[in-house]
């Protein structure tokens, strides 16, 4: 051997070789996740269910830790990716490339700015770029590579305590980005973003114009429409049979004074569905009319197909921070299912669309107003299980007594206050075909702060509120498997299969754990 060879073989050698192909397989986000995670929920579905079937209810109780990676940085709640054995976490400002068979770091990318640790939900891949929003909401573009920053841009104003805390949406070449933010009276929107060169493709916003006739729900003797709420919070879902986008809307602004805003306020507390290619609504659903308690509706929008009342039909279904659940036809918005799935006395029913009524005495007032039915569920990600027919949501029956503090037509940011006495945590198991509840597990305490998966192996993985990492049998909810890591827990967990092992991913505070069956 040539001398020159001896040293350059010895770096190969050294050289994972998953770094040599790093793209992103456009079809793999098309599919059930099974060798891959190559999005925020695994597919466009949102339905974060994994097909594998090594880890099951027979074996589930002997999962047991593989690796861990300490990221060094508190509450992440980013879910990570994983493509070609790398996965990709995001935390603040930064991102890290770890071995997913080992939990070795790759690569570590660190920005400076306001914030490096929590809030990010994770990133998302194109080809062999990474997109990552960030504190001061901006949108990062990483090389997968080696982690070097290609390109950023500015998304949303930070002086105005806007941020970006979403894992952006890959559909073909368009990156699809919003924003976030709670204490400011701020806009939401949603743009398409050009993966190659940052530019703004199209921009949808979450307040209409005056050429669209749901600015007649807003009044216009003040500027509050332009100011109105509506934040995209969370990364939606698609269907690439009928083109089309589908993303859940923030609460509106002042956001317990409805007396300066009267109407329904579209698009606030809405399902929409858009055009990906052009940012134009297709149709829309209001989950909260008139929203006066905080009831967003970003939740993720779970897409499925079957027969319903005996009738084939493409679904969507939504659990809201209401209390209430929805099922809809995703090609035209109509409602199939509108239901309660904690106790809620906000409503009077539903009218003919299937849109709640709420009323007018449960708003807050200015000695106060008993409301049941709020956090019914929060961010993190429900699961649907095609073979069970049922989706797994993380809730809180709560009772709490909400203030106004700032009457009058002029008020502005939050003007109320609200103290919740009591809550209950439990898992719910939804049929889908009838919105009623098939089981329940207790979690106890608060709760509801972990997402969820299910696989095929007939297993629901999620945590309680005591920081526990459990995996649930999916027809009935018993516990088959806990484990304790310590840390809070701010996501869910992902499932990926390597070389023929399945590994079941849970990151909990600043730590990703990664758990296997015992080698055979």
């Amino acid at each position: 051997m040539k001398k020159w060879l001896a040293p350059a073989l010895f770096v190969l050698l050294l050289t994972p070789s998953h770094l040599h192909g790093q793209d992103l397989d456009p079809g793999k986000i098309l599919t059930p996740p099974t060798d891959s995670w190559p999005t925020y929920n695994g597919d466009y579905t949102g339905r974060r269910f994994s097909p594998l079937t090594q880890i099951n209810k027979t074996n589930v109780g002997a999962m047991s830790l593989a690796w861990a990676f300490q990221a060094h940085t508190q509450g992440l709640q980013s879910m990570p990716l994983e493509v070609n054995g790398i996965l990709y976490i995001a935390g603040g400002n930064q991102a890290w490339a770890v071995d997913a068979r080992t939990g070795r770091q790759v690569w570590h990318f660190a920005r400076p700015g306001e914030s490096v640790s929590g809030g990010n939900k994770g990133l998302a891949m194109w080809k062999d770029r990474l997109f990552l929003t960030t504190f001061d909401a901006q949108l990062l573009c990483l090389d997968a590579r080696d982690g070097k920053m290609i390109w950023q841009i500015q998304i949303d104003d930070p002086a105005l305590k806007a941020f970006g805390s979403m894992a952006p949406l890959v559909i073909r070449d368009h990156i699809i980005v919003g924003t976030s933010g709670d204490t400011a009276d701020l806009p939401g929107f949603l743009q398409s973003i050009d993966p190659m060169t940052g530019k703004v493709e199209w921009r949808w916003d979450s307040m209409p114009k005056p050429e669209d006739p749901a600015w007649k729900t807003w009044p216009h003797d003040t500027n509050v429409v332009t100011r109105g709420g509506g934040m995209t919070w969370l990364t939606g879902t698609y269907d690439p049979e009928l083109n089309l986008l589908y993303w859940g809307t923030g609460n509106p602004h002042p956001v317990e004074n409805g007396d300066t805003r009267a109407g329904a306020n579209l698009y606030t507390c809405t399902i929409v569905a858009l055009n990906p290619d052009t940012g134009k609504l297709v149709w829309y659903f209001q989950t909260s009319p008139h929203d006066t308690h905080d009831w967003d509706m970003v939740m993720t929008p779970v897409l499925f197909d079957g027969p319903f009342h005996g009738k084939p039909r493409k679904m969507l279904a939504q659990a809201g921070k209401n209390g209430l659940f929805f099922v809809l036809d995703r090609t035209d918005g109509k409602a199939l299912v509108s239901e309660a799935f904690v106790p809620a006395n906000w409503l009077s029913g539903f009218d003919e669309r299937g849109q709640p009524i709420p009323l007018r005495d449960k708003e807050p007032q200015p000695d106060g107003v008993l409301v049941t039915g709020g956090v019914g569920t929060n961010w993190q990600a429900p699961s649907y299980d095609p073979d069970t027919g049922l989706i797994y949501v993380n809730s809180r029956e709560a009772m709490g007594v909400f203030y106004l503090t700032m009457p009058g037509k002029m008020a502005e940011g939050w003007a109320g206050r609200d103290f919740f006495l009591s809550s209950k945590s439990m898992l719910k198991a939804i049929d889908v075909q009838t919105g009623k509840t098939r089981w329940t597990a207790d979690t106890e305490g608060r709760g509801g702060q972990s997402g969820i998966l299910s696989t095929a192996g007939g297993l629901v993985f999620t945590a309680d509120s005591s920081s526990s990492l459990v995996a649930l049998d999916a027809a009935t909810g018993k516990v088959l498997w806990h484990m304790y890591p310590g840390g809070s827990l701010g996501t869910g967990a992902m499932t990926y299969e390597l070389d023929g092992r399945q590994y079941v991913v849970y990151p909990v505070d600043g730590v990703i754990y990664g758990f296997t069956l015992p080698a055979p």
